[in-house]
């Protein structure tokens, strides 16, 4: 079975709490060339937020997934492509792990299990809010997040791996580690993309980058150039 985002090189997540630079709209994002449109935030997210982002961004043809932070926005909308669910699997605190998964699966109406996957979170930036929020042990070293990778993928069937070092840019033997222990799940990186040299140099490690806090901090041109350095990063490895 194939998976949408196999094919992706490039993620914009936009953060419902956050607005926009002044002067771009949500047609300006999804003309950036970016893949894939993911939905979400840590703090301060709420059904209205949601809602408004994802009825402007679905006018235009990028997939829109909804990565929801907590069951409670949890948003039953036709536009969206699908639920990334995040489950982090160094963290201290279960309640990230299943607990909240559990509490999940009891939404009204269930959830649209054809729509809904879950991403297998490794945090590693201490400072970072899902950091604090989800009691992350985030000392790990380039073996230990190539082990978490593999467990996610071998012993729990993860589909997606996500290093995220939100906040900062990571470490890339972390990320190449992680890559290298996966056999066929899919490596996202976020953390620190703020231009065309990162985002190409994340790219040789992961099979998509995800840019967040760029959109809502610099703009759309800024992420453009995002875009264009992970695909060039995938065009060059396909070429070898």
């Amino acid at each position: 079975m194939s998976y949408p985002w196999e094919d992706w090189d490039h993620i914009t997540k936009i953060d419902p709490d956050k607005d926009l630079v002044d002067g771009e709209t949500f047609e300006d994002v999804c003309e950036t060339g970016t893949d894939a449109l993911e939905i979400g935030g840590t703090l301060d997210i709420t059904e209205e937020k949601m809602e408004r982002v994802i009825e402007a961004t679905s006018k235009y043809d990028v997939p829109i997934y909804q990565e929801p932070s907590n069951p409670g926005v949890v948003i039953d909308d036709d536009a969206l492509d699908g639920y990334l669910i995040p489950t982090v699997f160094n963290a201290s605190d279960s309640f990230w792990i299943t607990g909240a998964h559990k509490e999940w699966v009891r939404i009204e109406d269930g959830l649209d299990w054809d729509r809904t996957h879950t991403e297998a979170y490794i945090v590693l930036n201490p400072e970072s809010s899902v950091a604090e929020y989800t009691d992350a042990d985030t000392d790990q070293s380039a073996e230990d997040v190539a082990s978490f990778a593999r467990v996610a993928e071998k012993m729990f069937g993860q589909k997606i791996i996500y290093v995220e070092y939100s906040g900062t840019y990571g470490d890339p033997e972390k990320v190449g580690a992680a890559h290298d222990a996966l056999d066929d799940a899919t490596l996202f990186y976020g953390g620190g993309i703020h231009d065309y040299e990162s985002a190409y140099e994340m790219g040789q490690h992961a099979d998509a980058v995800v840019v967040g806090n760029l959109l809502h901090d610099e703009g759309v041109d800024a992420v453009r150039e995002t875009v264009e350095g992970a695909k060039d990063a995938t065009a060059e490895l396909v070429a070898e």
